[in-house]
């Protein structure tokens, strides 16, 4: 498109909206709910998401060696660990680390109970902790595990890993549900403003054809409006999400200190770092699709 023609384009894009000025603010508040409300429900599913991810850190296979094993074969049993996909970080524990692990735990410093104990009862309980990428992963790795040999034992949690797992399916499931409803919503209202504008210029597109408007001029001016349309939609929202979040964060800290003990919120620059490109992005496509599919269903001149 030469450049005079993208001006004419927008130009009468911009005309198309001020001439349908009720139906652009429809459209318009229509997108910024829509954009609100996607970024309000990205940024609760992140944070949640933040939380499991947490959780997920602290579920660690345990993996036990046979007796008499040497430290040769621990360590070859490591460097296979470290190869996994499925693999995080892990690290050794030996039997006296263990040991210190349980007196701390049980014993609490109480030295007459651990005067009971001549040595270390957990002489043949040196182990690997192994932190996951995902813990969804975690079948295969102690199906895995289980082969290597001079394994005696792995020691997993099966109900915490299917209960993460579920959590983060549920959230992938509700989160595909919510943007295509405010997809469907603002697509709709976008198409409805572009279908009023084409209304109003039959005439002149009928007579812009007749004198060689190719279909690609004539309908850019929509594509303007529907671009445009979206893009304020979706600036709108962010400038207020990026005020409220941090206020807001704040506010239930202090409101619910539980809720701040159990996760922790997602600095409001890293939040947005992802936020601001996807709804930029998410506007100007719904706008776009929105009036290009109107002008296709539409626009016979």
């Amino acid at each position: 498109m030469k450049i005079s023609s993208f001006f004419y384009s927008f130009k009468q894009g911009m005309k198309n909206i001020w001439r349908n000025k009720m139906f652009s603010i429809a459209s318009i508040a229509t997108m910024c709910a829509c954009i609100f409300l996607f970024g309000l429900f990205y940024a609760i599913v992140s944070n949640f998401q933040s939380m499991v991810k947490e959780a997920e850190e602290g579920v660690a296979v345990s993996v036990f060696f046979d007796e008499g094993i040497s430290q040769e074969q621990i360590d070859n049993i490591g460097d296979k660990i470290g190869k996994r996909i499925e693999v995080a970080d892990y690290n050794f524990v030996s039997a006296e680390e263990a040991w210190e692990r349980c007196k701390e735990f049980y014993f609490e410093g109480n030295e007459a109970a651990m005067a009971g104990f001549v040595g270390n009862p957990l002489i043949n309980s040196a182990s690997y902790e192994i932190y996951m990428k995902d813990v969804s992963m975690q079948d295969a790795l102690v199906t895995y595990l289980e082969s290597v040999d001079g394994v005696r034992e792995v020691h997993h949690s099966e109900v915490a890993a299917k209960t993460l797992s579920d959590f983060n399916s549920l959230v992938g499931y509700i989160s595909v549900g919510v943007i295509l409803i405010l997809l469907a919503v603002a697509i709709f209202l976008i198409s409805n403003t572009v279908t009023v504008g084409i209304s109003v210029r039959r005439e002149e597109i009928g007579i812009m054809k007749l004198i060689g408007a190719t279909d690609a001029f004539v309908r850019a001016p929509f594509v303007v409006e529907g671009v445009v349309i979206g893009l304020v939609g979706s600036c709108l929202p962010l400038l207020l999400l990026y005020f409220l979040y941090g206020r807001i964060v704040v506010y239930v800290a202090d409101k619910f200190n539980f809720l701040s003990n159990m996760v922790n919120f997602i600095p409001t620059n890293e939040l947005f770092r992802t936020l601001v490109p996807v709804s930029l992005i998410l506007g100007v496509g719904i706008g776009f699709l929105g009036s290009r599919l109107t002008i296709r269903k539409h626009l016979r001149v």
